[in-house]
This record gives structure tokens, C-alpha cells and sequence, in this order.
């Protein structure tokens, strides 16, 4: 359990903090960076953004809809995840070292290497500003109940989490991709321009 604050606070931090990145380092990478891959399995930086913002496409708009039209007007101080919601997010979130402790395959509609064309060349003013409507519905969020708004999961419009649950998986998701964005940077191979 957590209060409604402590959420608003992890949300908005990690999302900051990718903001951070975007602007200042990602903004200077050249098409070559951007596009380059270690290997033809592994997704490029431009991809791992496209991915991201498809993401966006769907979650932003669904969870500003049920945020505008709840009759869950009613804040509570204190958030708890259901156990569906708990398993999504911590299923996303990074280990202690920033590692990723499980992986999956990204569904079609999400996945770059199968639908190559989600890269349209403009991924990262995209990203930044996915990541700057992010905050704003991260800040309508704490004016109805994070526990009762329900909200529909992309692979299947039956399964709902939790508000809360479900924003804290889309901020994990995003976190989770941007340290797959630095490892790319990282690596030996990166071309310097």
C-alpha cells in the first residue's frame, strides 16, 4: 500500500527523469545513432522509442477517458494494488542494478521488428511529448480514485487494472525501455556520430 501521493511522486519522477534524458543526450544522437543495432534481433534506439510511443497511442488516450468520465470523483489518501496490477507493474520494474529481470516479446501491433512501419522518423519529439502528456494525466489522476477507475489492458479490452496500477505500469514500461536505450549507448560498438 501506498498513498496516493507516493504515487504521484514515483510517476512523475521516473517520467521526469526520462524527459531529462531525452533532452539531454538522446536530442543530440545523429540518424546513424539512433538507427544503429548491435545485432539484427536487437531493436535500435529509434525502434525501442516507436515501440514506446504505440504504447502511448493506446494507454494515453483510454486512461484520459475514464479519468474525464468516472463518477469516481472521490480521492482516497491510500492506494493498494490488486494482485493482477501488482503482477503487470512488477513484471516491468527494474532491479535493484537497473536490470531487466524478465523479459518479453513485445505484442504485434507494439513490436517494430514486426511492424517496421511504427518507426516513422520522428520517434523522439514523439517520445517527449507522450512523456510531457504523461505528467498532465498523471496530475489529473489524483483528482478521482486510483483504486476504483478501472482501465483496459492493450492485448485485451476484458482485463482491467486499477488506475493506479495501470499508470505505474505504463511509467515502469517506459523506464524499463530507456535503460535498454542507455545499454545501447553503452555498448562497445555505439558509433560515435
Amino acid at each position: 500500500m501506498m498513498t496516493t501521493l507516493e504515487l504521484r511522486t514515483t510517476l512523475s519522477e521516473i517520467t521526469n527523469h526520462n524527459i531529462q534524458q531525452a533532452t539531454s543526450w538522446m536530442s543530440k544522437l545523429s540518424e546513424k545513432q539512433l538507427n544503429w543495432r548491435p545485432n539484427p534481433g536487437i531493436w535500435s534506439i529509434a525502434e525501442v522509442l516507436a515501440h514506446l510511443n504505440s504504447y502511448a497511442r493506446y494507454y494515453h488516450p483510454a486512461v484520459q477517458k475514464k479519468i474525464e468520465t468516472t463518477r469516481f470523483k472521490n480521492v482516497k489518501e491510500d492506494f493498494m494494488s490488486s494482485p493482477l496490477g501488482r503482477s503487470a507493474w512488477k513484471s516491468m520494474k527494474l532491479g535493484r542494478l537497473n536490470n531487466v529481470k524478465r523479459k518479453f516479446k513485445a505484442p504485434k501491433g507494439h513490436n517494430p521488428s514486426i511492424d517496421p512501419d511504427l518507426v516513422q522518423g520522428n520517434e523522439l519529439p514523439n517520445f517527449l511529448e507522450q512523456q510531457q502528456e504523461l505528467l498532465s494525466i498523471i496530475d489529473a489522476s489524483m483528482d478521482v480514485n486510483v483504486r476504483k477507475v478501472k482501465v483496459p489492458i492493450s492485448i485485451s479490452k476484458i482485463v482491467r487494472l486499477r488506475l493506479g496500477d495501470a499508470l505505474l505500469f505504463i511509467t515502469y514500461h517506459n523506464e524499463r525501455h530507456m535503460q535498454q536505450i542507455l545499454n545501447l549507448k553503452k555498448h562497445k560498438n555505439f558509433p560515435n556520430k
